[in-house]
């Protein structure tokens, strides 16, 4: 038996979680377009919501998100993965009581993971699967491989788009890139589409119906609506204090947006006897990616 297939044997053994996160993966076609903003002010208004909310960053190399929450890391998922460190020891506690793990280079290293390393890396990852009810990855932007391992790997997606025509398009070119990427299936990925900084509802509706039409006659990828964020300038104002927005401005129109948002995205699906489902099942998908392409 080779070590690939000893692998699997591991995440198969380790496959049966007492509880599984809902798991949101937030990502976009290019960079620029508020995908980490939403996704902080998303995880403060569902925590609010009575939800327990960890983020977890996989946008290896940069740290927006700790820009935003004010927060500085002392370790990180490498750290659990090769120092030996515990769950508790790299969740660092964010504003509103939302967790935050930081990805440092533990996404892009989970292709050189040992035997043993997999087992410890697959029990802690159950721990977060029972503490937390939403978990939500940012990743990067654009069509990298990372970026499209977590697409393939979640159930739940969010892309973000702005009137910008290159963000439309991009966003184009990332769903046409996941859709000949090996092992997606449009079947068990729901993709839904939140238009950001639009000047009304209608505008953000019609970069829906633009990205959706043809992502439905030319790659038969269906995408749901999740709704739109107003264009405010409280947003740069909110990431220069490195305050999350709905706390920093309350009342503006981003906030309500999101707010709506948020109140929309809580009454999803959650499935907690779902085999294909939680944190344990995403990091299962993108360690046999990575092994497939090494």
């Amino acid at each position: 038996m080779d070590q690939a297939e000893q692998l699997r044997n591991i995440i198969k053994m380790q496959m049966q979680p007492n509880n599984v996160s809902r798991v949101i993966t937030v990502t976009s076609g290019k960079g620029g377009v508020g995908k980490t903003s939403l996704a902080v002010n998303l995880a403060i208004e569902l925590q609010r919501r009575g939800k327990r909310v960890v983020i977890l960053d996989a946008d290896f190399g940069l740290a927006n998100i700790e820009i935003m929450l004010g927060v500085r890391p002392v370790s990180n998922l490498a750290d659990l993965m090769f120092k030996g460190k515990t769950l508790k020891d790299i969740i660092i506690p964010g504003p509103e009581g939302i967790g935050f793990i930081s990805g440092g280079s533990g996404i892009k290293e989970l292709a050189s993971l040992t035997r043993d390393q997999v087992f410890y890396v697959m029990q802690s990852l159950s721990e977060l699967d029972d503490i937390a009810d939403v978990i939500i990855v940012d990743t990067g932007a654009g069509i990298a491989d990372t970026v499209l391992e977590f697409a393939v790997a979640s159930e739940e997606v969010l892309l973000v788009v702005t009137p910008e025509p290159t963000s439309i398009t991009d966003a184009y070119a990332l769903l046409k890139t996941l859709n000949k990427t090996q092992d997606f299936q449009a079947s068990r990925t729901v993709i839904k589409l939140v238009s950001n900084r639009v000047k009304d509802w209608k505008e953000g509706k019609e970069i829906f119906d633009k990205v959706s039409v043809v992502a439905d006659k030319f790659l038969n990828i269906k995408l749901e609506y999740m709704g739109a964020v107003m264009n405010d300038g409280n947003v740069s104002k909110a990431v220069m204090q490195q305050r999350p927005l709905v706390l920093a401005y309350p009342h503006t129109a981003a906030s309500l947006s999101v707010s709506y948002l948020a109140e929309t995205l809580q009454e999803g699906p959650r499935d907690n006897k779902s085999k294909n489902k939680g944190i344990k099942r995403l990091f299962t998908n993108l360690i046999h990616a990575k092994m497939k392409n090494r």
